[in-house]
């Protein structure tokens, strides 16, 4: 090989890239989901990780790492998204999607920075309506939103949008039936008629034949489902990426609720409800690098902290839909790299407010400037999430309170157990689907961008998550308990190793 042959060298930014998917959250539990049938989501939430891991390790952007893993989801029948979708009530497939970035970097991105956010709703016929979202949100990177009224738009939706897509993006439209599986059709068809024995006046089969009279039955729609007699599919994908240069994308794709009603908008298209990303600068106190820090601080005063901020800050807006954020006792969480620097893990009802011997008390020397950047996506019942504006006010709470608060607190607060989620179903909360969901994003800060240089290289992020449901399907990197510094790939549906 001459070396005019050789592959040329990738250039990569001081970030370590990571990236979190879910595919999906609800009243899932062990007798609904046998072993058989988890092993097939495992394995490709497996797969789907590792593939967009590799992306971003050979200096893909996060932008195309996080739609890369949502097109393979939109292939995959199991989840509720492109080819697996769900039905609405009249028997029609409408499909959204959503994208939207931000950057450590003040000047934003190299793609995307100009709209930030895309969104595309009632698509029926484009294989991987991700992409329709990813060419709407770089239309205005070329003329940087200078084009004119039309360029600037974040949501667009219907047939005129995906002809557009199909003859100036260059993106594959499919039939009808591509996008039809037996399992979302019984699904379908079981929740307009419990009566089981309508699922024989009109099979599946009988659905196929209407479209083309030579179909036959594919082999992969007969396989093991769910039991979704009680509760409809809530099976919304995500994926959430940080690359190497502290660029981070939410990618997030969906077929909506079972049975909705045709021409409903859901949460997943709507910016702020099922999906954000953003970055701010901060003030942080400066701590002497090199000590560690003796008070450990209660996690649960912290979270009352930011409770009583978004309270007071609104209601006023917000009126009764608002209930106060008190917590109401301590939540289990995991978090996925270990506590957050700023204290340490207390016994509950344990508040330490002394140093511990063994350690110097940190010297703080006024205030440093960070600048932090967050990004995430929303899975479950998508009008509570409208109702709660979910996933903006998960980040607005690490923005705007008044302490720092992680990202996986402030997650927590909205998508935990008890959260704003599960309060605004009130006495409906588990006798439908409402108030159910999850949140996944991940959280960089780098205060290097002010004064200090970039030298040091496998600056992290934290990929974290919650979720107030029987379950949550997701996928991340987690630290090896093993072996310092390795990373492993983590699978989970419940709270506990399945």
């Amino acid at each position: 090989m001459t070396p005019a042959e050789k592959s040329p060298i990738i250039r990569l930014g001081p970030y370590r890239p990571t990236v979190i998917l879910h595919g999906g959250a609800g009243a899932l539990s062990r007798d609904k989901l046998p072993p058989e049938l988890y092993a097939r989501y495992h394995a490709s939430l497996l797969e789907y990780l590792t593939r967009t891991r590799k992306l971003l390790d050979s200096g893909a952007s996060a932008l195309d790492a996080a739609t890369y893993a949502v097109t393979l989801f939109e292939d995959d029948p199991l989840f509720n998204c492109g080819r697996g979708a769900v039905f609405t009530d009249k028997g029609t497939i409408e499909l959204e999607a959503s994208i939207m970035v931000t950057s450590l970097n003040p000047d934003g991105p190299p793609v995307g920075a100009v709209k930030r956010a895309a969104a595309v709703s009632l698509v029926k016929n484009t294989r991987h309506p991700i992409l329709l979202a990813k060419e709407v949100l770089t239309a205005s990177d070329k003329d940087q939103g200078l084009g004119g009224t039309s360029t600037m738009h974040c949501h667009l939706s219907g047939r005129e949008l995906e002809e557009w897509g199909w003859s100036e993006c260059g993106l594959e439209k499919k039939s009808d039936s591509w996008f039809w599986t037996k399992k979302r059709w019984d699904e379908h068809r079981r929740l307009l008629h419990p009566d089981t024995r309508s699922l024989d006046r009109y099979t599946f089969e009988d659905l196929l034949a209407s479209a083309d009279p030579l179909s036959q039955l594919r082999r992969d729609d007969a396989d093991i489902d769910i039991d979704f007699v009680e509760v409809p599919s809530q099976g919304t994908v995500g994926a959430v990426a940080l690359d190497s240069w502290g660029n981070l994308a939410t990618a997030t794709s969906t077929g909506g609720l079972t049975n909705k009603r045709s021409g409903r908008i859901g949460d997943t298209p709507t910016v702020g409800a099922g999906f954000w990303a953003e970055a701010w600068e901060e003030h942080v106190p400066n701590i002497t690098p090199g000590l560690q820090i003796g008070v450990a601080y209660p996690k649960r005063r912290l979270l009352e902290q930011a409770s009583d901020f978004l309270y007071k800050y609104t209601k006023a807006l917000l009126g009764p839909c608002l209930d106060p954020l008190r917590l109401e006792g301590e939540n289990s969480y995991h978090y996925i790299n270990g506590a957050p620097p700023s204290y340490s893990s207390v016994v509950e009802n344990s508040f330490i407010t002394q140093p511990f011997t063994s350690h110097p008390t940190p010297t703080v020397r006024g205030e440093v400037k960070q600048r932090r950047a967050v990004a995430l996506s929303g899975t479950g019942n998508g009008d509570s999430f409208l109702r709660t504006n979910a996933v903006r006010t998960s980040a607005s709470i690490s923005r705007f309170s008044p302490h720092y608060v992680p990202l996986s607190d402030a997650v927590k607060l909205i998508a935990g157990k008890n959260g704003e989620l599960q309060r605004s179903a009130a006495d409906r909360w588990g006798r439908t689907g409402e108030g159910q969901g999850g949140i996944i994003g991940i959280e960089v800060t780098d205060n290097a961008a002010h004064g200090s240089n970039h030298s040091s290289t496998g600056k992290r992020g934290k990929a974290v998550f919650d979720f107030n449901c029987g379950g949550l399907f997701r996928a991340y990197y987690e630290d090896s308990q093993e072996v310092d510094g390795k990373e492993v790939p983590k699978v989970a549906v419940f709270r506990e190793d399945y």
